[in-house]
């Protein structure tokens, strides 16, 4: 039930972009096409959860035995950097028109808070408030189900940037005004499914 419960909370209920708002620049930025939202949250995904993994066992192995917790931050970024120049390889070889369409945002998953927030979580046992137990595993299950998270608001939100260009959206409105507006009121739309977590709990 710990992971079921971390699963359903980290996507719907506490949802990396709509509610700790980690995330904003590419939630905004790289959300005017669906296709092009979904690459992103797929990549967000794989180095999220690589990123998690190996920051969790250099926190564990490396900073703490040595006393060098200090060093985490920029030990984090180091190894998030490496992980999205490994992505930013792989894309351009396997597919050049996504890795066209990411543009600039891809190398800024280097400064996206959302993946050295959750590095820092699972890294500090923060997730453990969710009901499980300190380890690697329930670490890379919270960090898989905050990417999965990540890619629904993504994805979601760029479906309706689309239908927006069909709507007569006020000049004034236009661009950037009414893509905060929708982010606000699809946030207000997840806030409906605060206490399924405490549900599952009983």
């Amino acid at each position: 039930m710990g992971y079921l419960l971390i699963f359903i909370t980290a996507i719907f209920v506490n949802n990396v972009i709509l509610s700790q708002f980690l995330g904003i620049c590419p939630f905004l930025g790289v959300s005017k096409k669906v296709n092009t939202a979904a690459g992103m949250g797929a990549a967000v995904t794989f180095v999220l959860t690589l990123a998690t993994i190996v920051t969790y066992v250099i926190q564990v192995y490396l900073l703490i035995p040595y006393g060098l917790e200090y060093l985490q931050t920029i030990a984090f970024i180091l190894v998030i950097a490496a992980l999205v120049q490994m992505v930013e390889i792989i894309l351009k070889k396997v597919s050049p028109p996504l890795y066209q369409a990411l543009g600039v945002f891809l190398p800024l998953i280097t400064t996206n808070c959302c993946i050295l927030g959750v590095a820092i979580q699972v890294a500090s046992n923060q997730y453990n408030s969710q009901g499980l137990e300190f380890g690697l595993l329930p670490g890379i299950m919270y960090a898989v189900s905050t990417a999965l998270g990540f890619a629904l608001a993504m994805i979601i939100f760029a479906g309706l940037r689309e239908q927006l260009q069909f709507s007569k959206v006020p000049k004034a409105m236009q661009g950037m005004p009414i893509a905060l507006i929708t982010a606000s009121l699809l946030a207000m739309a997840f806030m409906g499914f605060s206490g399924i977590d405490a549900g599952l709990r009983l």
